[in-house]
């Protein structure tokens, strides 16, 4: 008999504790409804303990009311937002999975429009702090992208972007390792449409969803854009952030380890190339320089990449030969002749700083008079280039103002001012 009561008991207590979880969750429901979200929460909390015991709807229920009580909280962005989108998506996954399980959808296509409701509200979030070069803040919120929809890695590799572009580095390398981790390469197709919400293109995991959304109401100008392999990007900026922090083996072996695992990624050869020369291991980065140009010899991008790298490593004469290269593969590059024409001026601020630092004497006249020539010269090399690139590209203002310099510098006074006179117009 004994055993009768405390089953009679606990029976009791479990239709006591049911009771009082449907009188939380209407209260949960009446505060939402009232726009109340913090007294929503309350009442959430209330009821939190009292889940074990529901059954399968109400369980479902309580996600349900969680996730929009969460969802509302995080609307207000305040300290919490981030914390509150987490818990918001959090409940929404639960709900899924038990209706999942139970076979009924009551909730769950509601749950699945708020989570793509949120997830385009922080995207364009952090479009907005990228556009206002808040780098970080876009950084984190693409991550949080990603931590609502796991097949959104384009996203976490955009975050990773991002952080790169902050000089955030413990960051960006969080965000690289967990997209090496994953295998990420980027190649495949981007799937976008724009939603309603704020006439702004948004990215899906895969074409059902973006179709989906396109039915549902939410979207429209589904787009399908062809994407190239990101796994060399990635390991770029993996390599030279190691290199940076000290560890330049740890950097190496990143990168030597990617081509033996992607061979055929002629990405990595370029970025392993790069790091030998960042590292001024100049026999290496030559012999690795030889095998990018044997697998494309016809390639002007590559050889206007290379003008970059060697150039930004001081090795001009390198980086000249690289850029008329690719002039040769390319006449119409505007940057390729910019670039080169800049390049003929590089040593053009210490050749001022010492003009200027020179007084008047016979022996300084005659210095000032050798660097003046020297510096003129220099001007007279690039002149071509900057004429040329101005041809191609006459509403180019850098190139024009660079021109207008050059000219106004070799005294050549009849160029530069009618130059500045079509400026005015």
């Amino acid at each position: 008999m004994k055993g009768k009561y405390l089953i009679t008991a606990s029976a009791i207590m479990i239709s006591f504790g049911s009771f009082a979880q449907k009188d939380e969750l209407k209260a949960v429901e009446k505060a939402l409804k009232s726009n109340n979200a913090v007294e929503a929460k309350t009442n959430i909390e209330k009821a939190e303990s009292l889940i074990a015991n529901a059954d399968d709807s109400q369980k479902a229920q309580f996600y349900y009311l969680k996730g929009n009580t969460y969802y509302e909280l995080a609307k207000k962005k305040n300290a919490e937002t981030s914390k509150n989108y987490s818990t918001a998506v959090q409940a929404y996954s639960d709900l899924i999975a038990v209706e999942s399980k139970s076979g009924k959808q009551k909730f769950s296509k509601l749950a699945e429009v708020s989570l793509l409701q949120m997830k385009s509200e922080i995207q364009n979030s952090a479009i907005a702090d990228y556009e206002a070069k808040r780098y970080k803040d876009a950084a984190i919120k693409l991550n949080e992208v990603y931590q609502l929809d796991k097949k959104d890695t384009l996203s976490l590799f955009n975050a990773a972007l991002s952080a790169v572009t902050a000089e955030d580095l413990d960051l960006a390398l969080g965000y690289l390792n967990e997209l090496k981790r994953l295998n990420y390469t980027g190649r495949g197709n981007l799937y976008t449409a724009v939603s309603k919400l704020n006439d702004q293109p948004e990215g899906f995991a895969n074409a059902k969803d973006m179709n989906d959304a396109v039915k549902r109401g939410t979207h429209t100008t589904p787009k399908i854009t062809k994407l190239e392999s990101k796994k060399g990007e990635i390991f770029k900026y993996i390599s030279l952030i190691l290199a940076k922090n000290g560890d330049v083996e740890g950097a190496k072996k990143a990168v030597s380890d990617a081509r033996k695992a992607n061979p055929n990624d002629d990405s990595l050869l370029e970025t392993e190339a790069n790091l030998y020369l960042q590292t001024n291991d100049i026999a290496k980065y030559e012999e690795l320089i030889k095998e990018v140009v044997a697998k494309k010899p016809n390639d002007p991008i590559l050889f206007y990449n290379l003008g970059v790298v060697t150039a930004q490593a001081g090795k001009t004469a390198d980086a000249e030969k690289f850029y008329k290269k690719s002039i040769e593969l390319d006449p119409k590059n505007v940057n390729t002749y910019l670039n080169l024409a800049i390049l003929k001026f590089s040593n053009d601020k210490a050749i001022v700083d010492e003009m200027n630092k020179l007084g008047t004497t016979p022996k300084d006249n005659k210095r000032y008079e050798e660097l003046k020539k020297k510096k003129d010269g220099m001007y007279k090399d690039a002149l071509p280039y900057l004429e040329k690139a101005h041809e191609l590209a006459p509403d180019n203002t850098d190139v024009s103002q660079t021109l207008m310099n050059v000219y106004n510098a070799l005294d050549m006074t009849d160029k530069y001012q009618a130059m500045k006179a079509k400026a005015k117009k």
